[in-house]
């Protein structure tokens, strides 16, 4: 199985996309703005879609891809969230002054999109070749991480989160674990904003990697734009025996 990154971006502009990833070939992680690079006849093979958390940045394609390929399906997008989250959705967005509610259109019956609620320590095997599982975040609206688990190895995807002592026994027990994607959105001397927003800045991300007993490859995702570069030489300062690498947009991780 293998996961491709569309977008890994804390922001957008000169080519970075907000975060996105397609497993397989019918499962999103995800809806930021990576997702508009997928060709149409690629996104009505999208029959899942798993979100971390409603901010703009993860959800920011779903109602433009529900509306570009509805009616080319026959049968709805799944949209998999927190209870927490698909309330969000539905008052903030699909309310039909932001945007239409496709899990109405064309008819309750048979929309073009359906919420699935799928909480925290939940699994699921969306299609052949992988499962997912909800992990622990903690953000400033209700929020999961993902573990993505091929039977021969997992990837676990932190979501947007700040330190977070639910999250490291949860990953510290998978057996095959082979790659960590964790967030550093903020360099170090924005750790205010960081603390304040629930996010992490290298020094927070250093302090977390120290809770993590498996060895497992790390990739660094959702960094601000104007500040890859600073806050990966910090990373590489602070967190240097992880060896964190930058998650880029297009990578394809096999797992």
């Amino acid at each position: 199985m293998r996961l491709k990154v569309l977008g890994c971006s804390g922001g957008i502009g000169g080519g970075l996309r907000t975060t996105s990833f397609l497993l397989g070939r019918h499962t999103l992680v995800d809806a930021g703005t990576g997702v508009a690079d997928l060709s149409v006849a690629e996104l009505s093979q999208i029959d899942h879609l798993f979100l971390t958390h409603a901010h703009l940045d993860h959800i920011a394609m779903l109602p433009l891809l529900v509306d570009t390929v509805g009616a080319m399906r026959d049968k709805p997008l799944l949209v998999y969230a927190t209870a927490a989250t698909l309330d969000i959705l539905r008052t903030h967005i699909f309310n039909w002054k932001v945007w239409p509610d496709f899990a109405e259109i064309p008819d309750k019956d048979a929309p073009w999109m359906r919420f699935v609620p799928f909480e925290l320590g939940q699994s699921m095997s969306p299609e052949p070749g992988f499962s997912v599982t909800a992990l622990p975040a903690l953000h400033t609206v209700p929020a999961v991480g993902y573990r993505f688990d091929s039977g021969k190895s997992s990837i676990v995807f932190s979501g947007d989160t700040t330190v977070n002592d639910a999250f490291w026994p949860v990953v510290n027990a998978i057996d095959n674990l082979k790659v960590l994607i964790i967030e550093t959105a903020f360099c170090n001397r924005e750790r205010a904003i960081a603390e304040a927003s629930r996010h992490l800045c290298p020094a927070m991300l250093a302090e977390e990697l120290a809770k993590l007993t498996q060895a497992a490859e790390i990739y660094i995702t959702h960094l601000k734009p104007g500040e890859i570069e600073l806050t990966m030489q910090e990373i590489g300062e602070d967190a240097a025996a992880f060896r964190p690498r930058m998650l880029k947009n297009g990578q394809i991780i096999d797992f």
